[in-house]
Order: C-alpha cells, then structure tokens, then sequence
C-alpha cells in the first residue's frame, strides 16, 4: 500500500486512474481545480497547479508517489489558446517539480502525449515535450526519479470534452452527421481509459519503469473511416460523413514518430476491451445522457 497524489484526478484519464489504484489499496490523494464528476472514495483537495502554495497544502510527509495528469489535455483548445496551454501544462508542471525536488517521494510520473514524438500538436505537443525535457533535467540536477507516460487516443464511455469517441458519438446521435477535419485515412491506435489506467498503476510496481518513456495507445491500427463505419453498423442506421481533407494540420496522420523522439517503451496489457465493445457502451451512455438532459 502507498500514499499517492493524483493531480488532473477528477480528469478524464485521472478519474480511471484514481479507481484503478484504490482497487489495489493504495490511499490516493485527488488534487484538482474541478470536484470529481465520478465521485470515488479517494480524498479530494482543491488545488490550482499555477499556485505552489496550494500544490505544497496537499502534501503529508509520508506521500511515496505523485502522479501530474493536470493540465490542458484538449490539443484543439490547446493550439486557440497557448498562453493557457504553457502556464498550465509547463509551468504548473515546473511548480509541481519545485515542491517535490525537496520531497523524499519514490518517483514521479507525468502524463505526457504521443504528440511530444513529433512536430505536430502545435502549442500542446510543445507543451508536453518541453515538461519532459524539465522533468529530465530535474532528475540530472536533484536526482528525481521519474516514469514518462506518453498517451495516445483515449476512449471511454465517460462524458469528458477531451474523449473524442463519446464526443463523436454524441453528434452522430445528436445532428445525424459529423464533420471530420480530414480525409478519413488518418490512423489511430484507440484504447480504453479503463487499460491506460491499469497500465499506468502498473509502472509503480516495478523499478524497471524508472526513468523510462512509455508508449500507452491500443494494439489495432484503424482508420477513421473505418471508426465511423464501425459507429454507423452498431447504431444502426446512416448519418453524414463530412471529410475535410488537410484541412486540420496539428494532428498527425499515421503515426506520432519522428526521429527527434526519445527512445519509446510501448506498454501492451494481457487483455484489454475490444474498441467495439467500449463504443457500443459509449453509445448506451450517450443515450442515457441526453434522455436526463
């Protein structure tokens, strides 16, 4: 058992990875500028990562690990709106490293993206890979120990602006069509919050993740199109498809790589859920949603 904070917890990702380390009977910490939308039996402290001073009220003496998934983690409000994006995801991640350089804590573990592998992600994928290049140098300077978690296209059933599967289901359902900033080739490795979470809890179990950059996405390379075409038969019936080919050139096309990236680690679980099954609950929720609205 560990006592651990999760910043970003009552997050999209954060709100999967705060169950999935309860389950195992670690004592967790939420700290978030938003109360949990998922409640949990986890304590929750309000904290802004842009104040040190709150960052260092969550803290006990006996605090083993310290998980930073807080931040901008909507690329496409990410590239409107950089002077957000680097207070938040760079600076909030530095004020993070200033309170706990001077913390016994086991390790940290920061929740990056596939888009610090390329030069894509405008503002957001510079975000994330100039907070690496911090975390690296923290360790050099004040031996830091640190995991790197590099996600990729996150899914769940949960209603979060940065989940872009229910968010697609939603307007299907919703407008009987979808407009795609692309051709419909692009290509994503999809994976359940739920899997991403269970890896995540993992790398703390084991010291051979220490100072390691770890690849989360799914094991199916899919094309959009065949995403939608996937939507189209479990729902049923035909909507829209809107394909606006280049039109949208901050996301990558087929594969986040470039050869500027540290050498990658790529985490698989022995079982995961199928992207069919984990769309047609997206879709069940979806429904339930918009029949309470």
């Amino acid at each position: 058992m560990n006592n651990i904070i999760v910043f970003g917890g009552a997050g999209f990702i954060g709100s999967y990875l705060t169950e999935e380390l309860l389950s195992r009977g670690h004592n967790v910490i939420v700290a978030d500028i938003h109360s949990p939308k998922y409640p949990n039996v986890a304590k929750f402290v309000s904290c802004d990562i842009n104040s040190i001073e709150q960052i260092n009220s969550v803290f006990s003496d006996d605090i083993d690990y310290v998980y930073n998934l807080a931040g901008f983690a909507n690329l496409d409000e990410a590239v409107s709106n950089p002077l957000d994006t680097i207070r938040l995801n760079i600076m909030g991640n530095v004020n993070i490293l200033e309170v706990i350089k001077e913390k016994k804590i086991k390790r940290y573990i920061y929740g990056s993206s596939a888009y610090a592998m390329n030069d894509k992600g405008s503002f957001y994928g510079i975000s994330k890979l100039s907070s690496e290049k911090i975390i690296k140098e923290y360790k050099i300077k004040y031996g830091l120990a640190y995991s790197i978690l590099r996600y990729g296209s996150i899914y769940s059933e949960r209603n979060f602006d940065n989940n872009y599967i229910y968010n697609l289901v939603r307007e299907i359902i919703l407008q009987k069509s979808i407009a795609n900033s692309g051709d419909g080739e692009e290509v994503r490795e999809y994976i359940h919050a739920s899997d991403v979470a269970r890896m995540a809890a993992d790398v703390i179990d084991s010291e051979k993740y220490e100072g390691q950059y770890l690849i989360l996405t799914g094991v199916e390379r899919m094309k959009r199109a065949e995403l939608f075409e996937m939507i189209k038969e479990i729902l049923g019936h035909n909507f829209e498809i809107q394909l606006k080919a280049d039109e949208n050139t901050n996301h990558y096309k087929y594969s986040p790589y470039a050869l500027q990236a540290n050498m990658s680690r790529k985490l698989v679980g022995n079982t995961y859920i199928d992207i069919g099954q984990g769309i047609l609950e997206c879709i069940k929720n979806v429904y339930k949603e918009i029949e309470s609205e």
